[in-house]
């Protein structure tokens, strides 16, 4: 993959001029959403909430995740009809980062380039629980201390049985369930850690670069759970992603019933394009 690829918006200038496809240029949104949730697992003391932008580009929905009162009706709904190489320059990073994701689930399903893991029906913490077993198991054995960026209990509860210690990472703060102290500075804290798993939300944010530029200097394995870009993220395994979990539209919070992990281990090539 070309050294340019260092942040999303590089890579989605690149699938703009062709990379990944000439289809962008004629491809357009169909439908466009937004899904508020809020959710406390039977069990659990804290809840939280997910506002996730979701656009349409054929039979692919492409997702990223916004704060809440990040976007307008209005600005959804402007999404829709947009072609894709449009709104790859758009001046909001959430539409960007969901236009290309729908973009590259269409082109690319992750069916054909991923391993497909069944979600067993189950009640919301039993579902996140099984989320989280198929995430953590893509860290390498070698492993001591790894920096979770984007905080979700069943993932720290899971390397809690693997006996790993992490530094819990959130722009937000706060604390664990365990009451352990969650970090704010996701750079700040990645050099006292040898591996790293982080949320796609990452992607459209301003960590993402230098985290790329940290990983692929010092060889640290980095691990991407996503929802938002799940699509986009497996382009970057092997230059400086290790692995990606990535989870498509609907999501598993949103449905009692069985579902799909797709856990990708290997770059995506574009079929007659050399990424180098």
């Amino acid at each position: 993959m070309k050294d340019a690829f260092l942040s999303l918006d590089g890579f989605a200038a690149a699938v703009g001029e062709g990379f990944a496809g000439d289809e962008v240029g004629e491809a357009e949104v169909s439908v466009g959403f937004l899904t508020q949730q809020g959710v406390r697992h039977s069990g659990r003391g804290r809840s939280y909430r997910n506002h996730v932008l979701s656009l349409r580009v054929e039979d692919a929905v492409g997702s990223c995740a916004v704060e809440p009162g990040e976007l307008t009706d209005e600005q959804v709904v402007d999404c829709v009809g947009a072609p894709v190489g449009r709104l790859l320059r758009h001046p909001l990073p959430a539409v960007r980062t969901a236009a290309l994701d729908a973009y590259l689930m269409w082109r690319f399903p992750h069916h054909e380039h991923a391993e497909q893991v069944a979600l067993e029906r189950g009640n919301s913490l039993r579902k996140s629980l099984q989320r989280a077993e198929l995430v953590v198991d893509l860290l390498p054995d070698q492993v001591n201390r790894v920096l979770v960026v984007g905080v979700v209990n069943s993932l720290l509860h899971r390397l809690r049985h693997r006996d790993l210690d992490y530094v819990p990472c959130d722009r937000k703060g706060g604390s664990t369930e365990w009451d352990e102290p969650i970090v704010g500075d996701a750079m700040a804290a990645v050099d006292g850690c040898d591996a790293v798993l982080a949320t796609g939300m990452l992607a459209a944010g301003d960590t993402f670069a230098p985290l790329l530029e940290h990983v692929r200097a010092t060889g640290k394995p980095l691990v991407m759970f996503a929802q938002t870009a799940s699509a986009i993220l497996p382009w970057f395994i092997g230059s400086g992603v290790t692995a990606v979990s990535a989870e498509p539209y609907p999501f598993f919070w949103l449905d009692g019933g069985p579902g799909s992990i797709y856990r990708h281990r290997a770059p995506i090539t574009p079929t007659g394009k050399d990424p180098r």
